[in-house]
């Protein structure tokens, strides 16, 4: 037993270099736990203009084409304020799981992106969306506390943290990099 682990450990850890290796956007995942809660941060760079990296982050429906959201609809939208319902399902060693949540959005054209989870699976959920301009090149900051609500092991919910999102964030910097090639209607102006 003690040989299995000591060979899937070091598969894992090879796999995580490979994918440190492989990582064009400068992507960068700390997750820390703080009692029940957990601390994610997270940047990548992507050479898009501010506009259009704002256009994406606020892209609320189009979010579901990323890993493990099912759906996202926004259900209201006043001012600078917007209700998203959400839907997100990811499998945990085969097991399907799924967080429904429904999040309120605060918009600072350009700058930031404030979410607060109002109800949902998961005892809390809030965070911000940065967006750092140089040029051609945007800098996407990511930073959230999360309390899970569930039954599931806190190993397991930890790994799930750990490893699933570093994916869905290496896929939104590609997708962010596809906004290039078709700029926001809002942006094309600018």
């Amino acid at each position: 037993m003690q040989k299995f682990l000591a060979i899937f450990l070091t598969l894992i850890a090879s796999f995580a270099l490979a994918q440190e290796a492989a990582n064009p956007f400068d992507l960068k995942v700390v997750v820390a736990r703080n009692g029940e809660r957990f601390q994610v941060n997270a940047s990548y760079d992507v050479p898009i203009n501010v506009c259009d990296a704002f256009a994406y982050i606020t892209d609320y429906e189009g979010a579901k084409n990323l890993p493990g959201i099912v759906d996202s609809k926004v259900i209201s939208r006043s001012g600078n304020k917007v209700k998203v319902v959400r839907l997100l399902e990811e499998k945990i060693l085969f097991i399907p799981f799924e967080m429904r949540s429904e999040l309120e959005y605060v918009e600072t054209p350009k700058k930031a992106l404030l979410f607060e989870q109002l109800s949902g699976d998961t005892r809390y959920y809030k965070g911000s969306w940065r967006l750092v301009s140089d040029k051609d090149l945007t800098t996407f900051k990511y930073e959230s506390q999360v309390e899970p609500n569930s039954f599931v092991p806190s190993f397991v919910i930890e790994y799930f943290i750990k490893n699933i999102i570093r994916r869905q964030f290496e896929a939104m910097a590609e997708m962010a990099l596809q906004r290039k090639s078709t700029p926001s209607a809002a942006c094309k102006n600018i």
